[in-house]
């Protein structure tokens, strides 16, 4: 036994069960048997990371270390739950004292403990996000905001704000400034609200999830005594993915180990990729800047890809300047084929080529499960639902609803179907419940005043929506709102009166209208969800007749309706083929991957491209590489050459920029016709 792990009280009474040399590989024993003090554990992507925390609490246990005495943090309940099972499995000790758990189930136990040295009982309760709404609307509507003129952002947004903050440790100021920018009219009432929203919390004794971390930070900090405490019960702490970790979570960590500086961290800089909620790629790559006598240990061996892909995930990645050096091998035998860059015409042609190969596959023999189509942004996916759903191919969406059941997609298609049909009383309502001040009680008295007028009752097509509209009687503050839409009914209809305006045209008069305003002070989301309206535009240029539209968009939706229906938020069938964002993707793999979308401006983002930042582009470059280590054994690259857009004409489209930071005979280039 080494003469670290002396100090002890428990010793191993008898030989570990485990022969950790012969169930690890070289460099995964290396991090699992490391001597006490800071590790900086290094593990590429499908290297056995879970394999290489699970049995180093397993030999500390074995060393003589007291379960009470390890501290595991995890980012997922679910990680935490595997890690812990396995442990049982692999030793004899009893581990039910042993800590582990995400980060803000930590801090719900030290709170539970020492909340009322911060002026909380111990009973408080915490908030999930439909509680923080509703706290949240009671301070505004007791801010007495001034909102005659321009929408307040919605509680949702604001939330997202306040945790922003909470995360990052930057000002309002500069949240807004560098990722609102239209919302910094409202910096001053911001403020307020968010003073407001944290003196409510403390005088209904709750916390929300960011308390948890922010507040066990504030207390272990100002109390010496109890900072003391935890630091002599956790003589081990170990920590999962810390290239996620945001500043709170990495002050918490190096506060927690204290002076011992028994600490073991594992991630991958190379799947950094969540800087938009506040983690800090810094904290992993400058660990030795804070625990300079730390230890590095890399875990390379990869056990999921064929070296075909791992050879291309390896020169993919190795274009960023800002990463700690490191590459993958293969534990694989070479595989069946070389991945595949695949150019098609047009974004409907690149849905046929990975509906057909899709088809192809499962006739091959390989189970739908096993095969995902991914994507930099969720409206990239809609050709390929599309085409999926005509064929019948079974899939399941993990980054978020169906294209077409989308509530923004949604609230876009009921002005045109309140148009369209005037007996429609769930699009009326879905309309007027946008703005502010009106409720249910609202919506319905407003649908009765429609209902009265002699055009609703004879069912023609007004020549004016708004020469009947403007004279109902709304709230006060929703008067500015109720009249932009009275107006934008009026352009869904053509000049004469006498018929509808083209599809595409009725969604930019909407969009522009009122719901790209609506969006901004909704959602934390907007650019995303202008994108998924502005696809719809484009999928619209289809179709001249507008019935035969909102058919099409009915069919392909299962669930329609009020968006107060609970069927929208049921759980979907997850058998079939996977379709997922990239961020979704990260942690999960399958036996073919399908990458789509692979165009300038596309993937990397258009934004990013805008901003000239190459911190950002970076970023980008790490999802693409996530996205590659996410195949075992086939991988197809797509882009179209050309991209419709339904305002601007054809847009002709270059290869992402990814494509050129690896050799070209590391790919079998395949030519695709057809399209639009």
């Amino acid at each position: 036994m080494p003469r670290e792990y002396q100090i002890h009280k428990r010793e191993s009474a008898q030989k570990s069960k485990i022969d950790y040399a012969a169930e690890l590989n070289e460099q995964q024993y290396a991090a699992v048997s490391s001597k006490p003090g800071a590790s900086l554990v290094i593990a590429g992507a499908g290297s056995g990371k879970t394999r290489t925390l699970t049995y180093r609490v397993a030999y500390l246990l074995d060393k003589g270390v007291e379960a009470r005495n390890i501290l595991l943090l995890t980012f997922t309940n679910k990680a935490s739950k595997e890690m812990l099972e396995r442990v049982n499995e692999l030793v004899d000790t009893d581990i039910s004292d042993l800590w582990g758990g995400t980060f803000h189930s930590i801090g719900n136990r030290i709170l539970r403990r020492h909340a009322d040295e911060l002026g909380f009982d111990r009973s408080f309760s915490i908030l999930d996000r439909d509680d923080q709404k509703s706290l949240l609307k009671d301070v505004i509507k007791n801010s007495k905001v001034d909102q005659k003129n321009k929408r307040f952002p919605k509680p949702d947004l604001l939330l997202s704000i306040f945790s922003l903050i909470v995360n990052t440790q930057e000002s309002l100021e500069d949240v807004l400034f560098y990722r609102y920018e239209y919302l910094q009219e409202w910096e001053a009432e911001i403020k307020k609200i968010q003073e407001g929203y944290v003196r409510k919390k403390k005088e209904t004794n709750s916390m929300d999830f960011d308390d948890l971390l922010v507040l066990t930070l504030q207390v272990l900090k100002e109390d010496e005594d109890i900072r003391e405490l935890y630091q002599r019960k956790f003589k081990y702490v170990l920590v999962d993915e810390y290239q996620d970790t945001n500043i709170v979570q990495c002050e918490l960590v190096d506060i927690l180990v204290g002076k011992s500086k028994n600490l073991m961290v594992v991630g991958d800089d190379a799947q950094s990729i969540y800087s938009w909620r506040g983690a800090d790629m810094e904290n992993i790559l400058q660990f030795h800047l804070r625990y300079p006598d730390a230890e590095t240990y890399k875990i390379e061996v990869n056990y999921r890809s064929q070296p075909e892909i791992l050879a291309l995930s390896n020169a993919a990645i190795s274009a960023n300047s800002d990463q700690i050096q490191k590459s993958l091998k293969a534990a694989r035998e070479g595989g069946e084929m070389v991945p595949a860059l695949v150019t098609v015409n047009d974004p409907r042609a690149q849905a046929d080529f990975v509906a057909q190969r899709v088809t192809e596959l499962i006739d091959s023999g390989i189970e739908e499960d096993e095969i995902a189509v991914l994507y930099r942004a969720h409206y990239q996916s809609m050709e390929v639902q599309m085409e999926m759903t005509s064929r019948s191919i079974p899939f399941h969406i993990t980054s978020g609803l169906r294209f077409f059941e989308q509530a923004h997609v949604k609230d876009v298609s009921s002005y045109i179907r309140f148009v369209v049909n005037r007996k429609d009383e769930i699009s009326f309502k879905r309309m007027v419940l946008m703005m502010p001040s009106i409720g249910d009680v609202s919506a319905n008295k407003l649908w009765l005043q429609w209902q009265a007028t002699k055009e609703a009752k004879s069912g023609e097509l007004p020549k004016s929506f708004s020469a009947i509209l403007l004279d109902f009687k709304v709230p006060a503050k929703a008067k500015m709102y109720w009249d932009q839409m009275c107006y934008t009914l009026d352009e869904l209809v053509t000049g004469d009166g006498e018929s509808f305006s083209a599809p595409t045209d009725m969604i930019f008069s909407i969009l522009e209208g009122v719901y790209d305003d609506y969006m901004k002070d909704s959602f934390d989301n907007y650019e995303n969800r202008r994108q998924d309206i502005e696809q719809l535009m484009q999928y619209a240029t289809a179709y001249l007749d507008v019935e035969e539209f909102l058919a099409q968009l009915s069919l392909m939706s299962s669930v329609d309706g009020d968006p107060s229906n609970k069927n929208n938020n049921k759980k979907k069938d997850e058998t079939g083929v996977t379709l997922s964002s990239i961020h979704q993707a990260k942690g999960l793999e399958w036996k073919v991957v399908f990458l789509i979308w692979l165009a300038d401006g596309m993937f990397p983002n258009g934004r990013v491209l805008e901003a000239d930042d190459n911190k950002m582009l970076e970023e980008e470059r790490r999802l693409f590489y996530v996205a590659l280590t996410r195949a075992k054994d086939q991988l197809y690259l797509s882009y179209p050459m050309m991209n419709p857009k339904s305002y601007s004409g054809d847009v002709f489209q270059n290869p992402s920029r990814f494509l050129d930071d690896f050799p070209a005979e590391l790919v079998d280039e395949w030519q695709v016709t057809g399209g639009w």
